[in-house]
């Protein structure tokens, strides 16, 4: 299937590694003109080595911590001027926080608020004014699976991935009538760098081997295992994709099944 993505610009923030890598690199094989964004500068410098390596194409490079205020105002002025417009945005900025709710400080609350939820904002705000003069204009916003089950001893991203539901379903309803499309992907469990050290930490505490731990936290899974990045990033391509002109609002979970609810 075409995907539609030809002469299409592509902005993703948090390209470095995992989930926003994946999803450039595909969207780069696809034939998008691509810029990717992250506050590693030798992170997003291998990136785009890779991805010019793998697609024989290379993206354009930007360093830029959008948790920071003003970064990603001055990220897309450079999205401007490197790829003359914008008709697509990726935000896989975010993470978690592991400790009981009591142990948490008003200062863990506020970090990761503006690394999960203030980080998009911005990046959504903008990146507006490109969108309105793009080509069937879309967003999306990487969730979690934790949002609709959330995990314990997870309360902080718990609380603020289930705010990105709100703003993505928010932002579609406000945007609509321009035809600006947004969604919002919410993975389970992925084996990202992220997972990967988690792993590696809880094997040695336990004196057990990674694939160890690995195969306990799967055996919640229904499919029984994690996804790869590449799963998620396939997800994340076609909501942005003229191919879903149709879906807005949504937040779709790549999780395997371990988000039981109905809703």
């Amino acid at each position: 299937m075409d995907l539609g993505y030809q002469g299409r610009r592509v902005l993703v923030i948090g390209a470095s590694t995992g989930i926003g890598f994946a999803a450039a690199r595909l969207l780069v094989a696809e034939g998008a003109e691509v810029m990717i964004a992250s506050r590693d500068a030798a992170g997003i410098a291998a990136a785009a080595a890779r991805i010019a390596t793998e697609t024989g194409r290379s993206p354009a490079t930007a360093i830029a911590d959008i948790t920071q205020e003003g970064a990603a105002d001055r990220l897309l002025a450079e999205a401007a001027a490197r790829l003359g417009g914008l008709d697509g945005l990726v935000d896989a900025v975010g993470g978690s926080i592991r400790s009981p709710f009591e142990a948490l400080t008003d200062a863990d609350w506020l970090g990761n608020y503006q690394f999960n939820v203030l980080s998009a904002v911005r990046a959504v705000r903008a990146a507006l004014p490109l969108l309105r003069q793009g080509t069937a204009p879309a967003i999306v916003l990487l969730g979690a699976a934790a949002s609709r089950m959330p995990y314990p001893n997870q309360i902080v991203s718990n609380v603020h991935k289930a705010g990105l539901l709100g703003l993505t379903k928010t932002l579609a309803g406000e945007y609509a009538a321009e035809g600006i499309r947004v969604n919002c992907v919410a993975p389970g469990r992925t084996l990202t760098r992220l997972w990967q050290d988690r792993a590696e930490k809880l094997a040695v505490e336990r004196g057990a081997e990674v694939a160890e731990v690995i195969a306990e936290f799967s055996h919640e899974i229904p499919l029984g295992r994690f996804a790869t990045a590449e799963e998620v990033a396939v997800m994340v391509v076609w909501l942005l994709s003229p191919r879903a002109a149709y879906v807005t609002g949504q937040t779709v979970n790549v999780d395997g099944g371990i988000a039981r609810g109905l809703l």
